[in-house]
């Protein structure tokens, strides 16, 4: 999806035009992929735009930094504020989010720990990543010949734009043949996550979803269905999953920031079938939090 330009994007602690915001052909993280960054939107709700689970985000942000030897030259609360500060002055209601830190220019080769850490956020409006059309009667995916990383090669668990490469074969190979997206499995051959998104499958009236040593990225928006599902009287279980149990499920579901909860129809031309009650359900809910329509998940929301 292409991303459509908005005035300003915030550098080192400082806003500068669009247009600006540039970088050094030698950037270390250009070269090396030695940066992490987060996902986040804002939705517009009754009470005004609001950032949903930011400082989850932050936190994720810092400890993936943290995996890296990577220090953050602001605070927490710095970022947070910098975020809300970029909405405004952006005059968005709803807005994807994107801050990264990467270690910048000065320094080249793999010893890293010299290199400068910069600091960037950029917001800009983005529809759903899987389409519209997706959201409500689900994707066409496949399952990749590319193995999802694994916990001793890459940390899996730190959002690293480097990561990403594995997720974009996966993701290239999927478009090819005309699929949607992609499903990849970890090194033991079990289900593990999208190139972007986490996965759940539903049998029987139970809520399935893999667990953190299949190589996922703990999802902040699996964690929040996970908690939603709960809520709703859903047993949800964190467990190993065959693609054999993906072609035989009721129903099967990608969640993630950009992809928020989105169907899947087909897997592997093996008709799974049009959207659930349970995955209608649960995106209906999810929905209607993000949107500050349920006042019971309004500790999620940091208004603008």
């Amino acid at each position: 999806m292409s991303i459509k330009e908005v005035e300003k994007i915030w550098m080192d602690g400082n806003l500068v035009d669009w247009k600006d915001a540039k970088i050094h052909v030698l950037t270390h993280a250009l070269h090396y992929g030695s940066g992490v960054f987060e996902g986040l939107r804002c939705y517009n709700t009754s009470k005004g735009p609001a950032i949903f689970r930011l400082n989850e985000h932050i936190n994720r942000l810092y400890n993936s930094a943290k995996i890296y030897f990577m220090e953050i030259p602001f605070s927490k609360k710095e970022i947070s504020d910098a975020i809300k500060n970029l909405i405004r002055a952006n005059k968005l209601k709803e807005c994807y989010i994107r801050p990264i830190a990467f270690r910048g220019y000065g320094e080249m080769g793999l010893n890293p720990l010299n290199s400068k850490v910069n600091v960037s956020i950029a917001v800009w409006p983005w529809g759903t990543y899987l389409g519209e059309d997706g959201l409500k009667n689900g994707i066409r995916v496949k399952i990749s010949s590319y193995q999802r990383i694994s916990p001793n090669s890459i940390p899996p668990s730190a959002k690293s734009t480097g990561n990403y490469i594995n997720s974009i074969l996966a993701k290239v190979e999927s478009l090819k043949p005309g699929y949607d997206e992609a499903i990849m499995l970890d090194n033991r051959g079990f289900v593990s996550e999208g190139p972007g998104e986490n996965i759940f499958l539903v049998k029987n009236g139970k809520v399935y979803t893999p667990p953190k040593h299949a190589s996922i990225l703990p999802g902040i928006t699996r964690a929040s269905v996970i908690k939603i599902a709960n809520d709703s009287g859903y047993n949800v279980a964190e467990t190993d999953l065959t693609r054999g149990d993906l072609y035989k499920a009721d129903e099967v579901f990608f969640t993630g920031t950009a992809a928020e909860l989105t169907p899947i129809r087909e897997i592997d031309e093996i008709e799974i079938g049009k959207p659930g009650p349970i995955t209608k359900s649960l995106q209906k809910s999810f929905f209607k939090i993000t949107k500050g329509e349920d006042n019971r998940y309004d500790f999620w929301l940091d208004m603008v």
